[in-house]
């Protein structure tokens, strides 16, 4: 039997009364964008997160842009981010014009590396941009402490960690604007693209809301340079459905990760390094990612055994063609992020995974190495 990478079918069954009653009543209104489920999906998200502002927007790559345009970025701007993530993080940057300053990572948590990151900074700097990539929030206070002596923004790229915590607070509710992503596959996920942006600058939220349909202050009044960014009525119910189960979800994802790492412990002898989580924070483990010297050799065993694997990333940004082209760097700079992009290798982790499952996996892994 071929075991899922993700497994949204089962989540779906679990959920099924309350997401189609949810979305019936959508079809029954008839509103849908903008429906009344909108606002109470963002007061919901806000509660969540502690943020004093929620925005539902139409993917975590406009949740990225949205914010940058509220604060003003224009061309020849600088914003500093981390080489190793989706290609968005950067993309974002570069669409409205500005350079994006790839920073290494630590080679523990894959997270932007503090070290790197006061050398970056120039007159052009803007902003910052960490990414808590896996699900682990950065190190933000040192991140905003740096910040706000260089007066500098930070933009929390939390498309990984929707419910994780830094030092007991949420992951979107720790620096000036954060950007999260509810594409299915995420911990929290639609069934489409969506997204979410989070503030507590009441004029930062203003802006954003404005820019997200069409510059418009209101109907047929446009007040600045906007998109069209909104989150669909449909969207939002099903999201509201899936926040009820997700302290549920994000207890199993930590359960399920905790046992992994007991089991391949005995790994490290191999060369395989296990996921290393900061006392002082929680991951909602959007992925369970080892490193390992040999992956071509690990990821055929464990396809012939019908467990699948992904790579997140097998590149680094800036090793991307068009960004080794545009936004090159150089080549001695980002040594740990492509350390990573050659050894990393993510297993299935979902809330609804048997212990029978992960015992497959778990043994799949273990016989590579005897």
């Amino acid at each position: 039997m071929q075991i899922p990478f993700i497994d949204l079918k089962t989540q779906y069954l679990a959920l099924k009364s309350n997401i189609d009653q949810r979305i019936q009543k959508v079809l029954d209104s008839g509103a849908y964008i903008n429906g009344p489920e909108v606002l109470e999906l963002e007061k919901k998200l806000a509660e969540y997160t502690g943020a004093k502002y929620a925005i539902a927007c139409a993917s975590g790559t406009d949740a990225l842009i949205m914010p940058m345009m509220a604060l003003g970025i224009k061309p020849g701007d600088e914003v500093i981010t981390t080489a190793f993530s989706f290609v968005a993080t950067a993309e974002t940057i570069a669409f409205l014009g500005a350079k994006p300053v790839y920073i290494d990572i630590d080679k523990d948590t894959y997270n932007l590396n503090l070290k790197e990151l006061a050398k970056a900074i120039t007159p052009k700097t803007k902003g910052i941009i960490p990414v808590s990539l896996y699900g682990q929030p950065c190190e933000m206070d040192e991140i905003n402490r740096l910040a706000a002596e260089k007066n500098l923004w930070v933009l929390e790229d939390a498309a990984q960690s929707f419910g994780a915590s830094y030092k007991h607070r949420k992951s979107c509710n720790l620096s000036t604007a954060a950007a999260t992503s509810f594409y299915p596959a995420k911990p929290l996920g639609c069934y489409g693209d969506g997204g979410a942006i989070f503030t507590n600058d009441e004029t930062l939220a203003k802006a954003m809301k404005e820019i997200r349909d069409h510059g418009s202050e209101s109907r047929y009044f446009h007040t600045r340079l906007g998109i069209n960014g909104r989150l669909d009525t449909i969207q939002c119910t099903i999201l509201i459905a899936k926040l009820e189960r997700y302290d549920w979800e994000f207890t199993q994802r930590n359960r399920i990760a905790s046992r992994f790492n007991e089991n391949f412990a005995s790994l490290q002898s191999k060369g395989v390094t296990i996921p290393v989580i900061k006392s002082d924070r929680q991951s909602c483990w959007a992925q369970y990612t080892l490193s390992v010297p040999d992956r071509p050799r690990l990821q055929k065993h464990l396809t012939e055994l019908g467990i699948p694997t992904a790579v997140h990333y097998p590149r680094t940004i800036p090793d991307q063609p068009w960004y080794k082209e545009n936004t090159p760097v150089a080549a001695e700079a980002i040594p740990n992020a492509r350390w990573a992009a050659e050894h990393v290798i993510s297993l299935p982790l979902y809330p609804d995974m048997t212990d029978e499952i992960q015992k497959r996996i778990t043994d799949g892994v273990l016989t590579a190495y005897r």
